[in-house]
């Protein structure tokens, strides 16, 4: 179900009215269930996916605890990587290792053969939606339990919410139990002011999502269709407009997660925090898809030893967690090529060029900010483009001679990117939620206004989903 469908809009009221209404004893029950239907509203057929990661890591969790043996217990923890990796290499990554099929003989060949027909036809066409976001929430649960940082849950309808809980199904936040489950256990007695918070999180989102990332989706779309055809400022432009669309997309996505949640009285946690008035690669990657970053740097980059080791082996732990960290987006050399790239920025940065400090005058951090920026555009290429040739050939097309063909370029264009920047400059040390919290009535109330308006007026005909959807 997409967050800006109908089917949603009259889904979440739904819900709320449903869990404000039950007993508190019952309301995990009426999440969970909505929280399933929710997801099973795309393919139910991948229902069952997730159904087996719950349970798979609910019992590890419990006989961890249970187990004292220390060979019984990596046994036990390895079972669920095992388990759960597997899944996301089989439906997301057995893909780059297969032969291309037509979907016409997958077709016929489910008709004589239905198991392995629709196991075939759904790793070729049909990624499970936010496999990638419950398989890595789930690990970090059966991690902690196992290092002693949490105590399972004993609960397994309680323990399935925690893994399902609608709002970050499917392109996160990427929660800790510790931080969620706590939430989800208590009773939410109704509050106006979580409404109030709720409406602006979402508002502010479908704005960035529905007038921004959507109106630029186009023109992004008809340049990276073919580069050639267009001269040298669409095809900047171009480049310039996919960082937009992936930001604002995906940070409009967190809004109205934080929006849906906090109406049941449960905060998310922030997943950006301005990223592109960064002014180094280490701090774009603490402003940006914060619960997959610190993820990587919990689970995967301190176990590797962190900074507590040689400089070489240090410098191969950054490089390695930053090319998992790309390919985690999806079965494609492009998202590994896109994390390496910023894995040698980080180093460069580290051993080159450094970052400003804390006494740096403004002209040294706009400076640092303004390379910054520029890198960070030049990476999502390689993000964006279907394939690495493709990829070569637009960064070559950036510095060629012109094409046949100039984009118009749109008044609201002009409209959407000022708003995008003051919005940025204007957040930067807060979140709109807050930042309106103490204006005026009516000024605050215009602000509403004007945001509805446009996105009333700018939201298209077509049903754009959100792009990390398909990772």
């Amino acid at each position: 179900m997409l967050f800006n469908s109908v089917a949603f809009l009259c889904f979440l009221p739904i819900v709320l009215i449903g869990y404000y209404v039950l007993p508190a004893r019952h309301r995990w029950l009426w999440l969970l269930l909505a929280s399933y239907v929710f997801y099973a509203w795309w393919k139910i057929e991948y229902l069952p996916l997730i159904l087996l990661s719950t349970l798979v890591d609910y019992t590890l969790a419990i006989r961890l605890v249970r187990t004292k043996t220390r060979w019984k217990r990596r046994s036990l923890l390895s079972l669920s990587l095992l388990i759960n990796l597997g899944l996301l290499a089989i439906f997301k990554y057995l893909i780059l290792f297969l032969p291309d099929k037509d979907p016409m003989l997958l077709t016929i060949y489910r008709v004589d053969h239905p198991l392995l027909g629709i196991l075939a036809y759904g790793i070729y066409f049909a990624i499970p939606v936010g496999i990638s976001f419950y398989t890595f929430q789930t690990l970090s649960y059966t991690l902690d339990v196992y290092h002693g940082r949490v105590s399972p849950e004993y609960n397994l309808g309680k323990f399935a919410l925690f893994v399902s809980f609608f709002p970050q199904l499917v392109a996160g936040p990427i929660e800790r139990f510790s931080h969620l489950m706590p939430q989800l256990r208590s009773a939410v007695a109704f509050r106006y002011a979580n409404f109030s918070r709720a409406f602006r999180l979402m508002l502010f989102g479908f704005f960035l999502k529905i007038c921004i990332a959507d109106n630029f989706s186009g023109l992004v779309d008809a340049v990276y269709a073919d580069p050639r055809n267009f001269d040298l400022f669409s095809r900047w432009l171009a480049t310039l407009g996919f960082s937009f669309q992936i930001y604002t997309d995906f940070a409009g996505y967190t809004l109205v997660a934080q929006g849906a949640a906090l109406c049941l009285g449960v905060e998310l946690m922030d997943n950006f925090r301005t990223p592109y008035l960064s002014t180094s690669i280490s701090e774009f990657w603490k402003r940006w898809h914060i619960s997959l970053s610190t993820w990587f740097r919990d689970y995967l980059y301190l176990p590797l030893g962190g900074n507590r080791v040689s400089r070489l082996r240090w410098v191969v732990n950054i490089l390695l967690v930053f090319a998992i960290s790309g390919f985690w987006h999806g079965a494609n050399w492009t998202f590994l090529i896109w994390g390496c790239i910023h894995g040698g920025l980080y180093l460069l940065e580290r051993f080159v060029w450094g970052k400003p400090g804390a006494e740096a005058g403004p002209i040294v951090r706009f400076a640092h900010g303004l390379r910054t920026f520029v890198l960070v555009q030049v990476a999502w290429v390689f993000f964006r483009a279907d394939t690495t040739p493709h990829a070569m050939e637009h960064l070559h097309l950036l510095f060629a001679s012109p094409g046949p063909e100039q984009l118009a370029v749109k008044g609201v264009w002009i409209v959407l990117f000022a708003a995008f920047v003051l919005s940025e400059l204007w957040l930067y040390r807060s979140r709109f939620d807050r930042a309106v919290a103490d204006w005026h009535p009516l000024v605050r109330w215009s602000l509403y206004a004007f945001l509805l308006y446009a996105i009333t007026a700018l939201g298209g005909v077509a049903n754009h989903p959100f792009i990390y959807f398909q990772f």
